[in-house]
């Protein structure tokens, strides 16, 4: 009797996991985004904002950012706007006529505009077959199997993880900017790769001095992971698949109307929160890394400390300083202005010493006078010395600074010692007393009021006399001046108008580098630096050309035209431009992910076959753009892998086209006379023959066959028949023995046979034997027949 009741509950077991798994399965199906679906922010009804997951817990599509909108996930099952994931988070907000589409050829993109040029969301180099918004929180694209070609879990986590979300080593979690807006804010969270999960003040180096929190888990490898669980578990993987520390302590039994998300928050401290769906309530904090809200350094600003009341952190400014924003303290204080804080009297200009007790800074001091017993002479020391803006005393050392002031906090123990802080005020600029506006009869100095207002009047009027004058000589000049205004400030005007581009001056890209500092790129006639615009928000990549013709200003303003008038998702963007005196400056859309050559040379994990293929049917869509499709016909003359940059998508953009006019002949690359590089250069530039759109494509083709080979074209540590690449490939398809091009990866050969061909059409030394870009690109579509090319250098048999 007991096996039957025991089989009679499998039986029934096994039926409710049958059902359930189905039901599953229809959600997901039910739930399934086709291609050719498309959301705007004004929904209609044929267009909706958004596309939710079966149960309608998350959502992705537009929510309202600022005074426009932004795409992301939220969670959707309360009125409470909870973002959980941001596409491009730092871009400006989205109008109302922005769309998103699943596009019939497999593609997520968004188009800000109709005039904009559409952005790709998930991977270019894979076709989708349709996308779903699962309840996991999780938006997936899937091939024609169902495999997952992308899904938003892995790529660019925002400042959230949910459960099954996986903070692999080496990837961030980056705080919001404020609770209203999803850009990137001041904290990031890291999962290092000595296992330590640590969070920092952006823009600081990975090293304990910046650090305020640790999971003390280092020396664990480098595959650890931040995990969190369905059942509110947040704990530290091992590459092995150990826990190696718990942070939460969860749930002993689900409860599946309980949902969890850990959040890096605005604050910088990271919290575990947690909703219960039946209740219809709001979320509850279950754990955070720290009870302390001051803990987090930088979240006050410079020049500034963070202190508790009621357990809130409040920002405070040094003596002698006010906020930059108050409704954002993280900005940090400047020094008060004289008209806020001065009287309207004379004062000495000398200074004053403002102190405050147990305030820890960051240690970055440029002096200490070791010999100091006491706070009086600390005080003293700092006063006397006219470098010394603060100074901190603690256990007898005084310890000069200068301003700005970081990571300014309370000290919570004060009961081994006492730190005292000195701040250096001008009295000039010290906050007025009420006596210092009382008297009436007599000023400080003994003079009377009528007397002083007499000199007030007599000086105003001499003044008003002296405007007025100056003002009729400034007029006379700039009514004579009018006629002679200089021709670079007019095409400047006239470029901004016609354009649309940004005109920086170069002390503003010096200010934005940083003084030039970080090098991110250099050629023989350019050199290229990272910056960040003065917002913080964008990071560009400045390129300073070293040398240009020195006729060529007019020049440069016709190719700036010519440059900023192309507009196609395969060429990296032009954001603005420095004309300013000798100075020719040209400022882009900065490539976080480097060059096709690190990407295909460098990289420990090379693109596969397919990607490959992509890459070089996206770069010859490019190429195409500029022979036959912009107003005016670029011939780029030097393309390859170092100008094929990579964007965060991986999706290549060819740089530096537009430029071959503007640089000096002997600048131009490593042979004279010649604009190209060595082992790309077309055979036409040493025979004096007519430059045409045919030396891009003879380039292009030496760099298609360096994708299919995923090697250098001249290779000195090969055998020597391989050595030269455009040769080695040609003896190869001749003999049959393609294989050996890819080694052991597996390609279809019918495949590779077609792009080989493709390759080495382009590389005819005969520049009317090469195919157009157009042709180009149907071959590689493979929308035409490609016939058997002849030996490349058979032009050169016959001369």
């Amino acid at each position: 009797m007991a096996s039957v009741i025991t089989f009679l509950f499998l039986l029934l077991l096994s039926s409710a996991l049958y059902v359930s798994a189905a039901v599953e399965a229809q959600q997901i199906r039910s739930s399934n985004i086709s291609l050719g679906s498309s959301l705007s922010p004004a929904s209609s009804s044929t267009n909706s904002s958004s596309w939710l997951s079966p149960s309608g817990r998350f959502a992705f599509g537009f929510y309202p950012q600022g005074n426009g909108f932004a795409i992301g996930i939220w969670f959707a099952q309360i009125p409470q706007l909870t973002v959980v994931w941001t596409v491009n988070r730092d871009d400006p907000p989205l109008s109302t006529n922005a769309t998103l589409n699943l596009t019939r050829d497999g593609r997520l993109i968004l188009q800000p505009t109709q005039q904009d040029q559409p952005k790709s969301i998930g991977d270019d180099s894979k076709s989708a077959f349709w996308a779903s918004m699962l309840d996991t929180g999780n938006f997936v694209l899937y091939n024609s199997t169902g495999s997952i070609i992308w899904q938003s879990f892995d790529h660019s986590p925002t400042d959230t993880l949910l459960p099954g979300q996986r903070l692999t080593a080496g990837q961030e979690l980056f705080s919001s900017l404020s609770e209203t807006d999803h850009s990137t804010g001041i904290f990031r969270l890291n999962m290092q790769h000595d296992g330590n999960l640590v969070p920092y003040p952006i823009n600081t180096p990975d090293t304990a001095p910046y650090s305020y929190w640790t999971s003390w888990t280092d020396g664990q490898g480098d595959n650890c992971s931040l995990n969190l669980d369905a059942d509110g578990f947040l704990y530290l993987l091992n590459g092995t698949g150990f826990i190696i520390k718990n942070l939460s302590s969860g749930e002993t039994l689900i409860n599946r109307n309980v949902f969890y998300r850990m959040t890096i928050d605005v604050d910088g401290i990271f919290r575990l929160y947690s909703i219960n769906l039946n209740q219809k309530s709001s979320w509850s904090i279950r754990w955070v890394s720290s009870t302390n809200n001051c803990d987090p350094k930088g979240i006050c600003g410079l020049n500034a400390y963070c202190t508790l009341r009621d357990q809130r952190a409040v920002c405070n400014c040094i003596p002698g300083f006010n906020y930059i924003n108050e409704s954002r303290q993280s900005f940090g204080c400047q020094a008060k202005l004289e008209a806020e804080s001065c009287g309207n009297e004379t004062q000495n200009s000398s200074n004053s010493i403002s102190t405050l007790e147990n305030i820890s800074w960051e240690d970055d001091i440029y002096s200490s006078v070791l010999s100091s017993q006491t706070e009086g002479e600390c005080h003293d020391a700092c006063l006397a010395d006219g470098n010394c803006e603060a100074a901190t005393f603690k256990d007898q050392q005084c310890r000069k600074q200068k301003l700005p002031l970081r990571y300014g906090r309370m000290i919570v123990d004060t009961s081994t010692t006492t730190t005292i802080t000195f701040v250096k005020v001008s009295r000039s600029c010290s906050p007025t007393t009420p006596s210092d506006h009382m008297g009436t009869k007599e000023s400080k100095g003994g003079l009377s009021t009528q007397s002083i207002l007499i000199i007030c009047l007599a000086s105003t009027a001499i003044v008003f006399m002296v405007l007025a004058f100056s003002g009729f000589l400034v007029y006379q000049n700039r009514v004579w001046e009018y006629k002679k205004i200089s021709d670079q400030e007019a095409k400047n005007i006239g470029l901004v108008e016609e354009i649309g581009l940004r005109s920086f001056t170069y002390g503003e890209l010096e200010k934005f580098t940083e003084g030039f500092k970080e090098v991110v790129g250099r050629g023989t006639f350019s050199t290229v630096f990272k910056g960040t615009l003065s917002n913080g928000m964008r990071i560009i990549a400045v390129k300073k050309l070293d040398k240009v013709l020195d006729e060529s200003e007019r020049e440069f303003q016709t190719e700036m035209r010519v440059i900023a008038k192309t507009h196609h998702r395969n060429l990296v963007q032009l954001l603005g431009y420095c004309c300013d005196g000798p100075n020719r400056l040209l400022v882009y859309k900065y490539m976080n992910n480097g060059s096709l050559a690190d990407f295909l040379f460098k990289s420990e994990r090379p693109p596969c076959w397919y990607e490959r293929v992509n890459i070089a049917l996206n770069i010859a869509r490019g190429i195409l753009y500029l022979h036959e499709e912009c107003d005016t016909q670029i011939i780029h003359c030097d393309i390859k892998p170092q100008n094929i940059l990579m964007d965060e998508y991986r999706c290549p953009k060819i740089a530096d086209f537009g430029l071959s006019k503007l640089l000096k002949t002997d600048q131009t690359r490593t042979q004279t006379g010649i604009r190209g590089t060595r082992g790309y250069v077309a055979p036409e530039w040493h025979r004096n023959l007519p430059i045409t759109v045919k030396a891009d494509i003879y380039s292009f083709g030496v760099l298609f066959l360096e994708l299919i080979c995923c090697r250098r074209g001249i290779d000195m540590n090969v055998p020597e028949e391989e050595i030269i690449l455009t040769e080695w490939v040609y003896n190869s398809f001749e003999t049959g023995e393609l294989g050996k091009l890819v080694g052991e990866e597996e390609v279809d050969e019918r495949k590779l046979d077609r792009m080989v061909k493709v390759g080495i059409w382009c590389i005819q030394d005969d520049p009317s034997l090469r195919p157009s870009m157009k042709k180009v690109v149907l071959m590689l579509e493979g929308t035409v027949e490609i016939p058997v090319p002849p030996s490349p250098t058979s032009f050169l048999s016959t001369m």
